[in-house]
């Protein structure tokens, strides 16, 4: 069953690519910001929403934030997302899914033909990352660099989303590349 949208509702429209890790000198070169994450997912209060809270550092200095999203198809989500202190993050890590392990991840920040590509590189992947790109609509038209390395767009495969990828991780696998 698919949720309403309320007017006004902030989304997030995006596509995701699995990709083979660029070489980190490219990514430094390339590069406006460097991110460590660390997500936990908690329980759900409600059926097709995801929450999740997020340690994000850059330059030795952390945020913390949480997130809640909505699914209305599989490139767009209603994405309530907000910064909130240490202590209200502590506080909700109470609620951690149980089922599901923390992804770390370090994210790359790409300017590219007026987009910022956000390139996912994780500790437990040699052989893949992320890329995710925002759109504005869904029929916009995605233009990625030459020097990435394309395996597959994920974005319709549910096993390649982080929240996936937090159940992948408790069961001590990983989604099979077959593309």
């Amino acid at each position: 069953m698919q949720k309403e949208r309320a007017a006004g509702e902030p989304l997030e429209i995006e596509r995701k690519f699995l990709i083979r890790p660029p070489a980190l000198e490219r990514l430094k070169r390339e590069s406006t910001a460097c991110l460590e994450m660390c997500q936990v997912y908690l329980l759900r209060q409600e059926e097709g929403t995801t929450r999740r809270v997020r340690r994000s550092v850059q330059d030795g200095r952390a945020r913390w934030y949480y997130t809640e999203k909505h699914r209305l198809s599989s490139m767009t989500r209603v994405e309530r997302e907000g910064e909130i202190g240490e202590g209200e993050y502590l506080a909700l890590l109470k609620q951690a899914d149980p089922r599901r392990k923390p992804v770390e991840k370090q994210r790359w920040c790409v300017p590219w033909d007026g987009r910022v590509l956000e390139i996912d590189l994780f500790p437990f992947w040699k052989d893949r990352a992320f890329c995710e790109v925002e759109l504005a609509r869904e029929e916009e038209t995605v233009n990625l660099p030459p020097w990435l390395e394309v395996i597959r767009e994920v974005t319709d495969d549910p096993r390649y989303t982080n929240a996936s990828l937090a159940l992948y991780l408790a069961c001590g696998t990983l989604p099979e590349e077959d593309g």
